[in-house]
């Protein structure tokens, strides 16, 4: 599958992936690789340009309704009306489906329960926080029983208590058997939830495979050092004789050890021999974004963000 724009521009250059009926599937890549036209293509919203895909066993050009009514798509950018209450926009959804009045009024109240609403129901959209209208969307998109969930970066920009709330409802509906298929920018998300991981970089395939064997591929801890001011250029010389040097983040200088724990001592003995001061130090086993370091060549934007230390609250 690709799609191809005007000018030239290639999006996504002849992917090809297939996700397991009742799996998680994370697609993860940097902003512009093409991620985001994927899931436009698999929900019907833009045209191949080339190739096929199908989702459900429908095909998403030929038997575009068809694939409509197997799935259901929350987007980043979530279409609520502010004026309209948590329910009436869940008995629209409802109607939009060609759902019974009484029926959707049943799947409406069950929903707005499950994804924690009960209370807000006759609120007004526009009052809600960033969280929330993100749980209303999910439960939005759920109100027709759909077989595969899209969820597009579902939880960016939330609090840690609204993207915890968010992990937990996605487990709970893959073990309802709905398959997900799910962008995220936050290595930990992919890591937590998925079942494979696909990483997309420049409209291709990079890597694909479970997350275990994707940082089994990389293989060797790295050690993350930070040294005095003025010095990592000399540093960067050094702690390059003893292992792979990897692109620096937030300031740090990341080295990839052949030997691990083992080349610690040698390369503070080194660092220290000429003069370098060592201000912290730390050994990392390999994680998701070692395996995008290595499959792109860059750190994903939200790998440094972790739901866990997020200390102020977010909304959209």
């Amino acid at each position: 599958m690709e799609r191809r724009f005007p000018g030239g521009v290639v999006a996504v250059a002849g992917i090809d992936l297939e996700v397991a009926e009742g799996e998680i599937y994370a697609f993860l890549g940097p902003n512009g690789a093409g991620k985001t036209t994927t899931v436009r293509m698999l929900t019907t919203l833009l045209m191949p340009t080339g190739g096929e895909a199908k989702v459900a066993g429908f095909d998403v050009v030929k038997e575009a309704a068809s694939v409509r009514r197997s799935i259901g798509v929350a987007l980043q950018e979530a279409a609520l009306d502010p004026l309209m209450t948590g329910t009436e926009l869940m008995m629209l959804q409802a109607t939009l489906h060609g759902i019974a009045r009484e029926e959707a009024r049943r799947r409406a109240v069950r929903l707005l329960d499950r994804v924690g609403l009960t209370q807000a129901a006759d609120r007004r959209v526009g009052t809600y926080s960033g969280g929330m209208r993100r749980r209303l969307d999910l439960a939005s998109a759920l109100v027709h029983d759909p077989r595969v969930l899209f969820l597009d970066e579902p939880t960016t920009g939330l609090d840690p208590i609204s993207r915890r709330a968010i992990w937990d409802e996605v487990r709970k509906l893959n073990v309802d058997g709905t398959t997900v298929f799910l962008t995220t920018q936050y290595l930990e998300e992919a890591d937590q939830l998925a079942d494979r991981v696909g990483i997309i970089d420049a409209g291709e395939m990079a890597a694909e495979g479970t997350p275990g064997a994707l940082k089994a591929q990389v293989g060797r801890p790295h050690l993350e050092l930070a040294v005095s001011d003025g010095t990592s250029d000399r540093a960067q010389e050094i702690v390059a004789r003893f292992g792979e040097p990897l692109p620096s983040k937030d300031g740090m200088l990341l080295v990839s050890l052949e030997r691990g724990a083992s080349d610690v001592a040698v390369v503070v003995r080194a660092l220290d021999d000429a003069g370098v001061q060592v201000e912290s130090l730390n050994l990392v086993q390999p994680t998701l974004d070692d395996v995008f370091v290595e499959k792109t060549g860059r750190h994903l934007e939200g790998a440094s963000e972790s739901p866990e230390s997020e200390q102020s609250a977010l909304h959209r």
